[in-house]
């Protein structure tokens, strides 16, 4: 009897091996939702690559070794969703991209307006000169030096990273926005999507706060 006994506990323990649960196919799972913050900003779709990249190595992995990893079916639904997370990202931001400008705007991106790197920045793009007075649509952040709250008037600048650390951003970095319409918004750090009237300055405008003169004008009839 006791023999029985024992012969079926060692059969009970080869039937169900001990066996870890791979790291890789739980952390797929983990970036398919972290990379759902992909849908706001579309940088972060970047994760959802790495999370389906991780989904097949742990498949792989429990495949070669199935008597000493589990998670097969994780690993599958890691892949899964980061596959979906990918679709549907690239598929809205598409969307957006190409519904986003408004009807009798030219969508100009701010990197066209800039001097490259090795310019003093002091002179306006050959772009800059070839829209003066035309319908813009264009995407840019306020410059913190433009104030808080609802704002009428700012300073609009292609990034944050140069203001952000104290800097000053060059004169062909920057546009000098007014809001038509009796229209406001909030300052902050968000990006901001422009459609109004570019204006090229006959001759470089001084703002406060800003050591830098500025070229650039923006009349704004929509922003969002």
């Amino acid at each position: 009897m006791s023999a029985d006994i024992e012969i079926s506990s060692g059969s009970s323990e080869q039937e169900f091996p001990y066996r870890a649960l791979s790291t890789t196919a739980i952390a797929s799972v983990i970036f398919a939702v972290v990379s759902l913050l992909g849908f706001f900003v579309w940088a972060l779709l970047g994760l959802a690559f790495v999370g389906m990249l991780l989904g097949f190595v742990g498949y792989s992995k429990i495949k070669r070794f199935p008597q000493e990893f589990a998670g097969h079916s994780l690993a599958m639904t890691g892949i899964v969703l980061n596959a979906l997370v990918i679709l549907g990202g690239i598929s809205l931001h598409s969307y957006v991209y190409l519904t986003e400008v408004p009807e009798g705007y030219t969508r100009v991106h701010f990197w066209e307006l800039q001097q490259d790197s090795n310019s003093p920045g002091d002179r306006p793009s050959s772009k800059a000169i070839e829209i003066n007075g035309n319908d813009i649509f264009l995407k840019g952040y306020i410059h913190p030096a433009s104030g808080s709250g609802l704002l009428k008037r700012f300073i609009l600048v292609p990034d944050l990273g140069t203001c952000c650390f104290g800097g000053q951003p060059k004169s062909s970095d920057m546009i000098e926005v007014r809001l038509l319409n009796g229209q406001t918004t909030k300052a902050g750090l968000t990006k901001k999507k422009l459609a109004g009237t570019f204006i090229l300055n006959r001759g470089p405008q001084k703002v406060t706060d800003f050591d830098n003169t500025v070229f650039y004008q923006m009349k704004v009839d929509q922003i969002r």
